[in-house]
């Protein structure tokens, strides 16, 4: 529907003087609300950077938090009509949703990176089975359970920080949880992942 490549990385400074931004933005949401393709290219302008910063601290990769930038204009354009003025200035509610909008494109990554590590998991086993001459059970040596034992959440959390490089602060702020849940809920994976390779160690002993 739209192509913004402007870069942003190098951001001008197309921000009004704050007298004229009350003004400017209202007639801007008018344009917006009357389907005005001018008025999302001005909103662009002026507020591409800021949004396009906020995305980047949670995403990370330039390239993916400018799909998520587009994402967000996009979003803007076609939910104009449910932004409240009385409840909020217009930039609060954009960074919301560039914010919602990233955190998703987490989540759907982990989700997916957690699915991979499945595969992972089963391929290597198949692997060890094959140059080692004997069967091993996946289900009886609890690799399955050693995924399938933690909570989705938990799940989550070991992505995000262990797979990719997110600080603890930044976890908690990505899903909106307190820093001290994010530490508990992180110790208790590991407590639980542990737990499981000294079942699957012993098991392989045992054999």
């Amino acid at each position: 529907m739209f192509t913004f490549r402007t870069p942003v990385n190098k951001p001008v400074n197309h921000r009004p003087s704050i007298q004229k931004k009350d003004v400017i933005e209202e007639i801007m949401i008018l344009g917006l609300r009357q389907s005005d393709a001018k008025a999302i290219d001005q909103l662009y302008k002026m507020y591409a950077p800021a949004l396009f910063g906020i995305i980047k601290r949670i995403v990370k990769f330039d390239e993916i938090a400018e799909d998520v930038l587009q994402d967000t204009f996009v979003k803007i354009w076609k939910s104009i009509r449910l932004y409240d003025s009385s409840k909020g200035r217009l930039f609060t509610w954009m960074a919301n949703l560039a914010k919602n909008l990233a955190i998703d494109q987490i989540r759907s990554k982990s989700a997916n990176n957690t699915s991979k590590t499945d595969d992972l998991f089963n391929t290597a086993t198949e692997i060890i089975d094959h140059k080692a001459h004997f069967h091993l059970n996946t289900d009886a040596i609890g690799i399955k359970n050693l995924l399938t034992s933690l909570k989705s959440d938990q799940k989550l959390i070991i992505d995000l920080i262990y797979f990719q490089g997110y600080t603890h602060v930044q976890t908690a702020e990505i899903l909106s949880i307190p820093l001290g849940s994010i530490k508990t809920k992180l110790r208790l994976s590991i407590l639980s992942l542990r737990k499981h390779f000294k079942e699957i160690k012993f098991t392989a002993e045992s054999d």
